[in-house]
């Protein structure tokens, strides 16, 4: 059977771990549907993911073949291998694939990993108190997390592993819109603000941002993040 022509199918709610999977498919410029389910909001909404996902977390790519991707990260990487004509990542021989993949692991092990304790922070808090504690210092360490990739990440080049945009950049364009928020990204990490400023402006992506992660006011956060 020709699954060629066939969509794949995108598990996952606008603005969540789904969104760079999605910006990868709009530049790769293949067929996508979206079912947009977000768990963060209950166990009804996580239950809707058990038939493609035993774990109910999204995201889930389901491809053409009908096989079933789970994790960012391992679908960015992928996708990108899958479609080399997009240039989204360094080549298997590439001087600087070390580097991609050890920055593509450290996202989600160091920062998208802390978002399982602030979407639900009673998962390890006893109590409301508890609760807050919990939240600060989940956003001190992600802030720190972004810190410290900053401060290690190549230097001169307009993207973080070149001169064009590639999966890496979409992962850290769309995990920094996250707690604490941009705001305080920028400050942290001031090599990266300069690089997902671009993911954020280019112009093959400016009807998918607008649709499925729109800059709204004062989406950045607050000036004292």
């Amino acid at each position: 059977m020709n699954t060629a022509a066939k969509p794949y199918t995108l598990y996952g709610a606008p603005g969540s771990g789904a969104t760079p999977v999605h910006a990868a498919l709009t530049l790769i410029g293949v067929p996508v549907e979206t079912v947009d389910i977000v768990p963060w909001k209950g166990e009804a909404e996580r239950q809707k993911l058990a038939h493609v996902n035993p774990m109910r977390q999204a995201p889930v790519l389901v491809l053409p073949s009908g096989e079933v991707m789970t994790e960012s990260a391992a679908i960015l990487m992928w996708l990108a291998e899958q479609h080399p004509e997009a240039a989204l990542a360094p080549s298997i021989d590439h001087p600087l694939r070390a580097q991609y993949l050890r920055w593509m692991a450290y996202v989600p092990a160091s920062i998208y990993s802390m978002y399982w304790v602030r979407d639900e922070p009673s998962r390890l808090a006893a109590d409301k108190g508890a609760e807050k504690v919990v939240l600060e210092r989940a956003s001190e360490r992600i802030a720190e997390c972004w810190r410290l990739m900053d401060a290690q990440v190549p230097r001169g080049t307009p993207y973080l592993l070149g001169d064009q945009i590639g999966v890496l950049d979409i992962y850290v364009a769309v995990v920094s819109r996250w707690t604490p928020g941009r705001t305080r990204f920028y400050r942290e990490a001031p090599r990266m603000a300069d690089v997902v400023r671009r993911v954020d402006a280019d112009p093959r992506l400016a009807d998918f941002w607008a649709a499925r992660f729109p800059f709204k006011h004062g989406w950045e956060g607050p000036e004292t993040a």
